[in-house]
């Protein structure tokens, strides 16, 4: 299914550019990954061919319900590592077909405890579900609130698990940004891992400053609303931020009202390195290659453009150099043709 914006057909050749450039996939959640299709599969009377969320025209204005969307359909199969494992391969298979070379992910990090299983173990299911050509880190998700009884001595422990690239922060925005967060995302950099946080989604502008000032972050998921003051976008531009962007996401969740209305150009071309993923096509029925064509075929983004979105993701990654010259050599000369 086509996602809800995109209404105009893309020319052949541009439809061929998208497929062969060499993607990125920079914001997305195992969990809000999970191909709805291993559900329906799995219990088909219980998972109807047609969700009523996947509707084109269905829109999702409160965070708490998208919550309730997502938690519902994930939280049945991520059981155990097993699952997390099957889960992975086919989010994966869905990258590799879209020729999508490098994978950034998060887990729920409170599955750890409520599974009763260390993160390490969960990050070793999903990397090992990683095809060979695909390039995968993984990051743990937590909460605003996450850092009380058991779950502190969890997320301490992040720093010693070698497996894991970094930290996420996420959930409900609008809950306050407790003290804890900047110590914890502080000894996390020390300890070589990446820190991210949402900021810009379902709050203001106000939450992406707060995220580069107090956590120190330069790693934002989404940034959206960030185009609402002048001055954060300008803070994001000086400091180095990477906006880890999902158009469909905001679209659906009623952040934007349209692609074409999305601020993505508008950062580029104000200096911010944007990149695109899908943040939880469980729930919105969007693919990569969707975020593509959407951004073409409703906001008239270039080839030039869209090859600019898949250098970006590369120029975040987390590879050796040597791979990133040749797979930016490459879009390059893609670009060119």
């Amino acid at each position: 299914m086509k996602p809800a914006s995109q209404k105009t057909k893309l020319a052949p050749s541009l439809k061929k550019f998208i497929r062969a450039l060499p993607k990125t996939e920079t914001h997305l959640h195992v969990e809000g990954a999970l191909p709805y299709q291993v559900l329906r599969k799995w219990k088909p009377r219980e998972y109807p061919a047609n969700p009523f969320f996947h509707a084109p025209r269905h829109r999702i204005r409160k965070f708490e319900r998208f919550d309730e969307i997502l938690l519902g359909h994930a939280l049945p199969w991520f059981t155990s590592t097993e699952r997390y494992y099957e889960g992975a391969k086919a989010i994966f298979a869905k990258h590799t077909a879209q020729n999508v070379r490098y994978v950034e992910t998060s887990f729920h990090l409170a599955a750890t405890h409520f599974l009763k299983i260390p993160p390490s173990e969960i990050a070793a299911a999903i990397l090992s579900a990683a095809p060979r050509g695909l390039e995968v880190r993984v990051f743990v998700g937590m909460l605003r609130n996450d850092y009380r009884g058991p779950m502190r001595a969890v997320i301490d422990g992040i720093a010693d698990c070698d497996n894991i690239t970094g930290v996420d922060l996420h959930g409900l925005e609008t809950l306050p940004t407790e003290a804890w967060t900047s110590r914890v995302w502080k000894r996390m950099r020390a300890a070589g891992k990446i820190t991210k946080a949402h900021a810009g989604e379902f709050d203001g502008a106000a939450r992406v400053r707060e995220a580069i000032v107090k956590l120190g972050v330069t790693r934002i998921q989404h940034g959206t609303r960030a185009i609402e003051d002048p001055e954060v976008v300008a803070l994001a531009r000086d400091r180095g931020v990477t906006f880890d962007m999902c158009p469909i996401s905001n679209v659906r969740l009623g952040v934007v009202p349209s692609i074409r209305k999305h601020p993505i150009r508008a950062y580029m071309k104000a200096g911010i390195r944007c990149t695109l993923s899908t943040d939880d096509p469980l729930v919105f029925n969007n693919t990569l290659t969707d975020e593509y064509a959407a951004l073409a075929a409703e906001a008239k983004f270039t080839k030039p453009e869209l090859a600019q979105l898949a250098r970006n993701g590369f120029g975040v990654a987390q590879i050796s150099e040597t791979k990133r010259r040749r797979l930016l050599a490459e879009i390059d000369a893609l670009a060119k043709s």
